[in-house]
């Protein structure tokens, strides 16, 4: 098997383990299940993609970072269909006035959006085009880790595990852009 299929394969897992989790074993709140799964591999997905050009020097997988991306917001899609489909039951009146009311859905649903538009400008006879733009990725994980935070109730030592990490990514790639780290 190609390196392309075997990371294909493991981008899947997270979507095998929520299947087996909501089907196999029983989950307390699936909505919510769903929510948690998704939106939290989207995230590390869409950090993974913003961090294979700081680690090019060490590994080089520059090649499989569109792959990565795709899936990042294929989790995204999961939970925007979450949203949509599951909790708000197809009623799109009630979709927009959660959105309205609650700021971290319309800060997500902004997100969205703007990983609809990599998502679409990422393929090849597009991307030469559009790639200054992609740059709005940034845009998009402020976006989305605000929406993370706000999301939560209470934030468990796992979760600021999880920003502190991420946190340190943004500053590295911060320190890589400034050309104040060389890496």
């Amino acid at each position: 098997m190609n390196k392309q299929l075997y990371l294909v394969l493991v981008l899947l897992l997270p979507l095998v383990y929520l299947l087996y989790m909501l089907f196999v074993t029983e989950v307390e709140d699936p909505i919510k299940y769903i929510y948690s799964i998704t939106g939290a591999t989207a995230l590390t997905l869409l950090y993974l993609t913003t961090s294979i050009s700081m680690l090019k020097r060490a590994v080089n997988f520059i090649k499989y970072r569109r792959t990565v991306g795709w899936f990042s917001f294929f989790y995204a899609c999961l939970h925007m269909l979450n949203f949509v489909i599951l909790d708000m039951e197809l009623d799109l009146a009630l979709a927009i006035e959660e959105t309205l009311e609650k700021p971290f859905i319309y800060l997500g649903n902004i997100a969205f959006l703007i990983l609809l538009f990599m998502a679409i400008t990422s393929q090849k006879s597009l991307f030469s085009k559009f790639y200054k733009y992609h740059k709005v990725i940034y845009v998009a994980i402020l976006l989305t880790s605000i929406h993370f935070v706000m999301a939560q109730k209470a934030l468990s030592v796992d979760q600021w595990i999880y920003l502190l990490i991420m946190g340190i990514i943004v500053i590295f790639k911060f320190l890589q852009r400034s050309k104040i780290l060389n890496i």
